[in-house]
């Protein structure tokens, strides 16, 4: 009887079950309860201080602090793009671990550490908002909100003692504060040479780690010792302010700043030809390198001498000595009306040696054109001295930094003398009465250097740099600096002053370095941002 009673105990245990589960499901389809109601929306200005509480965490940043901008079309960029990046960036952190992992297992005498899965999975990471710093330096500095709940799938195998164990991370939770800082900007694409990355707070981080198919984070603190740790050897690295360092680009390059400097001495000229009415000329040199928006250097005139001897030298900044080349004219000096051509060569700095004098003696030419049978007729020759100085890697390298300007001036730079740099950044609230087209002029000891003109812009920008070779400190001297406005169209008022500042250099001969605004006289409102370097020479040894 037991065997019988159990029997049919159990089918009727097993047709109870059946049958409620078809009766719930059909009371749960057609049924429709009569308690339920739409949800009531309300501003957040109408709710409770508990239930702001509580909703908070989930509030976008954007929201919160008006500092931050909402950065949608960026998450949604991203979210399309997302497949893409996932394998570019998988490739990139395995091509940059590999290596890493390769020095280091020798160590624990571990035989191989592979992936054998390596993917970010399908969800992107989001960007709840993102704020923007403005400052008067060459920089961007971006402090986005980073959260992340994605899907990853990192397999790591392990070998060691011929045995083979899985390491597995999954269902990783990243909640970042970062501060980008994109510096210096340069006129080169990407626009930034370097970029820097700081963690404003610990982050938070999230996983699970299994170990051959076991969940290890699950053994009783495990969990809280791993995650604690993470955040700390996170910040120890990155919290600010300690930075991660990535260059993008050749600072050099992308400044295009000078890299050394060319030492020239005219020497003499022979053989010239007669320009003048009583059978003589007086002829002066101009020199000045290719690439370079700098005025060109002049010698003194020698009235009445066709075979003269000027034995004068000229510092030129060199830019990029494999392209670069040394342009040299000759002029017969006029009183009145146009100075008369002589003629003209160039000189390569690609085939002078580093620290070496070199004696050059060319025939002047009409033009460059090798085909131009006009430079078959001899017009005399010129004989110059060149020497190259590049700068050393250590001075540049403090250079490129732009808030640690190096202190020395470059080697060749005159005895007790040095190098003033001056950049144009930016004008603000500059404005003519008969036509806005901004242009800065700037003097110093006589010598004029102007910026490109910007049309009907009352805010310009130009982020220009120029640089004066001195004999001697500038401590008694002025900048004079003035904003013009030019305009072809308007024939009675071609140019008019925007306002101009006068600026004492004793200050930055002291600091080294002052980047301030100045308001500009006679101008209502009118700003100049200029930035200030002194860099004095080296002492000889």
């Amino acid at each position: 009887m037991s065997f019988f009673s159990t029997i049919f105990g159990f089918f009727g245990f097993g047709i109870g079950i059946s049958f409620g589960l078809v009766a719930g499901y059909f009371l749960f389809i057609y049924s429709e309860p009569t308690d339920v109601k739409d949800p009531e929306i309300q501003p957040l200005a109408n709710q409770d201080s508990e239930t702001l509480q509580r909703i908070i965490p989930d509030i976008p940043l954007w929201i919160k602090n008006p500092d931050f901008d909402r950065v949608d079309w960026l998450n949604r960029l991203i979210e399309y793009m997302w497949p893409y990046l996932d394998k570019a960036i998988c490739k990139t952190a395995e091509g940059i671990a590999k290596p890493i992992i390769a020095e280091q297992i020798p160590n624990y005498k571990i035989d191989s550490v592979e992936f054998e899965v390596l993917t970010l999975g399908t969800l992107p990471p989001t960007f709840q908002g993102m704020k923007v710093y403005m400052t008067d330096e060459k920089e961007l500095i971006m402090e986005p909100s980073i959260k992340w709940a994605g899907n990853p799938n990192v397999t790591l195998a392990v070998k060691a003692f011929g045995l083979k164990a899985t390491i597995q991370v999954v269902d990783l939770q990243v909640f970042l504060a970062p501060r980008v800082t994109l510096k210096p900007l340069v006129p080169s694409f990407p626009c930034f040479a370097n970029i820097f990355v700081s963690l404003m707070e610990k982050p938070h981080v999230d996983f699970g780690l299994k170990v051959v198919g076991i969940d290890v984070m699950s053994i009783p603190g495990l969990y809280r010792f791993v995650q604690e740790f993470i955040k700390d050897q996170v910040a120890n690295m990155y919290l600010w302010p300690k930075t991660l360092d990535v260059q993008i680009m050749d600072p050099a390059k992308a400044m295009r700043r000078a890299i050394g400097i060319l030492v020239v001495k005219v020497v003499r000229a022979m053989k010239l030809k007669k320009k003048d009415l009583l059978g003589a000329s007086d002829p002066y040199v101009k020199i000045k390198l290719s690439g370079d928006n700098m005025p060109s250097k002049k010698t003194t005139v020698k009235h009445k001498n066709l075979n003269p001897e000027w034995n004068e030298e000229f510092n030129l900044l060199v830019k990029d000595p494999e392209t670069q080349t040394l342009e040299f004219q000759v002029f017969d000096w006029e009183q009145v009306g146009r100075h008369d051509f002589m003629g003209m060569n160039v000189v390569a700095l690609k085939e002078l040696k580093e620290e070496e004098t070199k004696v050059v003696s060319l025939d002047l030419l009409k033009n460059m054109d090798p085909n131009d049978s006009a430079n078959d007729k001899s017009r005399g020759q010129i004989v110059m001295e060149l020497m190259y100085k590049g700068f050393k890697e250590e001075e540049m390298a403090k250079g490129f930094e732009e808030t640690e300007m190096m202190d020395k001036a470059p080697e060749g730079t005159p005895p007790g003398g040095g190098l003033l740099v001056v950049v144009v950044h930016e004008a603000q609230d500059v404005e003519g009465k008969y036509h806005t087209n901004p242009q800065v002029r700037l003097i110093f000891r006589g010598e004029e250097r102007k910026t490109k003109h910007v049309k009907k812009n009352r805010d310009p920008r130009w982020e220009e740099e120029f640089q004066f070779v001195v004999e001697e400190p500038p401590t008694n001297d002025k900048l004079h600096v003035e904003v013009v406005s030019t305009s072809s169209r308007n024939l009675l008022r071609q140019k008019e002053s925007l306002g101009y500042a006068d600026i004492s250099l004793a200050d930055v001969v002291t600091n080294k370095r002052i980047n301030e605004r100045y308001h500009l006289i006679d101008s209502k409102n009118g700003r100049l941002q200029i930035e200030l370097m002194w860099r004095p020479s080296q002492p000889s040894t």
